[in-house]
């Protein structure tokens, strides 16, 4: 499906970031980051115009073609890696951030990434992620049909231990990225940190 909806010459959720990140970026300490299911690198190429030492993982290598060229038109570098994150090792200590936005994942899957997420960031590592919520259904503005892909605060609280909130929060609020998300959306928006005293 990704390498489809990626194979179009145009960007499917455009090349500028999403809202939530660009608002909130500085609230990820300088240094590394790694970029969830990032696609066409929108999010990845701006926080390396931020000056950030960012990695993109991606399912579809179409997606991540589009992302270097991206990265070559903003004169950026964002290293690419294709893989599932079913799969993936996240790492020990490694990222100074970790962002998501717009991930569906399984619930399977998502759980056990986030079990090990925690772990991932160091110690003052900051995680950030905006997703739909499964009320996004009723506004049928991106995200597809699936419920149990979509987060709610309570998911969150659940699922990330080991990491503080600083926000969490769901709203509703104007989407625009692209043809995919465009509208009205229901959305789940969080920023959570591994205590430097947290065990890892």
């Amino acid at each position: 499906m990704w390498d489809e909806r990626y194979s179009a010459e145009q960007y499917a959720y455009g090349t500028e970031p999403n809202d939530f990140l660009a608002q909130n970026y500085r609230s990820i300490p300088k240094g590394r980051v790694l970029s969830l299911a990032e696609g066409e690198g929108r999010n990845a190429v701006f926080l390396a115009r931020q000056g950030y030492a960012v990695t993109a993982v991606d399912a579809s290598a179409v997606g991540l073609e589009k992302a270097r060229k991206l990265a070559a038109k903003h004169g950026v570098d964002v290293e690419l890696i294709h893989a599932d994150l079913a799969n993936y090792d996240l790492g020990d200590n490694a990222w100074d951030g970790i962002i998501s936005i717009f991930c569906p994942l399984p619930p399977a899957v998502r759980r056990t990434l986030y079990a090990r997420l925690a772990g991932a960031l160091k110690p003052g590592g900051v995680f950030l992620l905006e997703a739909y919520t499964p009320d996004q259904i009723r506004y049928g503005t991106g995200g597809g049909n699936s419920a149990e892909v979509m987060q709610t605060r309570h998911s969150l609280a659940d699922e990330l231990a080991g990491l503080r909130f600083m926000h969490l929060a769901e709203m509703e609020r104007s989407v625009v990225e692209g043809i995919y998300h465009t509208g009205l959306a229901a959305v789940v928006q969080a920023i959570a940190v591994r205590d430097c005293n947290t065990a890892g």
